[in-house]
């Protein structure tokens, strides 16, 4: 989400630590399912919850756009040991077929008065921010007429919510970070570098085909400039174009300048925190670093299924 108190990014990338990585696979207060589209029940995004937290939460999602722009919301309770199967296409309401974007999950307040299901959901329990729980997911694109289920990554938490943050209204600066994202810690120099893999065939949108996903809380909107390898250790100076705010989904296919035979390899990409408006030139008050996620869907017609592979990082 766009722009953070400095205090807040400060205490996240402290808390994250100079080796801070994906994480995947815990309980927590909540999590993201960051690439997220229906095309009807025969093409949708699927996501199974699970709640260890020992009693009833409540659970609210809210589905943004690629800029972060709130869509659409909902809350479900969960018991303790209970399994939950979301279905997007059944859950996004009217208008959002073909509609790309991200699905956050949340546990709100949870105290003696959310003892029972019944109760859990009241809007009380949302505007008391975000409570304790332990919950995790997991999440496929289920696509029946290609006959293929591709595993979408799920970022765990724990979110960290700006404070007053009303789950049932949550906008674009409300999502500060996230756990499971890797942290882009506050400095001009600090970055992490992200190695996004691709496979092409120089045919676009038939046969070997690779799309990058790009998640952050941050904005990394432009055209950055990057290092594009091979297979055999070529190296092309070339640049990408991320057109949305918080979830870009670009072809590399379509890099300008990408050598012909630059078929299978990776991209390097190091995203740095922007300056904040009236920062110093000396870059001392960077904002728009936030946590990033990137991984790539590569459709391969010899395994005839679209594999998931996450963007490595240091």
């Amino acid at each position: 989400m766009k722009k953070f108190a400095m205090a807040a990014v400060a205490a996240a990338a402290l808390s994250a630590g100079v080796a801070q990585a994906y994480t995947v696979g815990t309980f927590s207060n909540g999590f993201v399912v960051p690439n997220v589209i229906h095309n009807g029940d025969t093409d949708t995004t699927a996501v199974g919850i699970i709640n260890q937290t020992g009693g009833v939460v409540p659970v609210f999602w809210t589905f943004f756009d690629a800029n972060s722009n709130h869509v659409t919301d909902g809350c479900f309770p969960l018991t303790n040991k209970d399994y939950e199967p979301f279905i997007w296409s059944q859950q996004s309401g009217t208008g959002l077929a073909g509609t790309r974007g991200y699905l956050v999950f949340a546990v709100g307040a949870n105290t003696v008065g959310t003892t029972t299901a019944a109760n859990a959901c009241n809007v009380a329990n949302a505007a008391g921010g975000m409570g304790v729980g332990a919950i995790g997911a997991n999440a496929f694109q289920v696509n029946t007429a290609a006959q293929d289920v591709a595993f979408v990554p799920v970022i765990d938490g724990p979110l960290t919510l700006a404070t007053g943050s009303d789950l049932t209204t949550l906008g674009p600066l409300n999502l500060l970070a996230v756990s499971g994202a890797r942290a882009v810690p506050v400095g001009p120099n600090a970055t992490p570098a992200f190695s996004m893999r691709y496979a092409v065939d120089g045919t676009l949108d038939a046969g070997l085909e690779t799309r990058i996903v790009v998640w952050s809380t941050g904005d990394h909107r432009g055209t950055h400039t990057v290092n594009m390898y091979d297979a055999a250790q070529n190296r092309k100076s070339v640049n990408f174009a991320l057109a949305e705010a918080e979830l870009s989904f670009f072809n590399p296919e379509t890099i300008p300048g990408r050598p012909a035979n630059f078929t299978d390899g990776f991209i390097e990409w190091s995203p740095v925190a922007a300056p904040a408006v009236g920062a110093p030139s000396s870059g001392t008050l960077y904002t728009l670093g936030g946590s990033v996620f990137t991984y790539s869907l590569i459709s391969a017609p010899a395994f005839g299924a679209v594999q998931s592979v996450l963007g490595s990082h240091n």
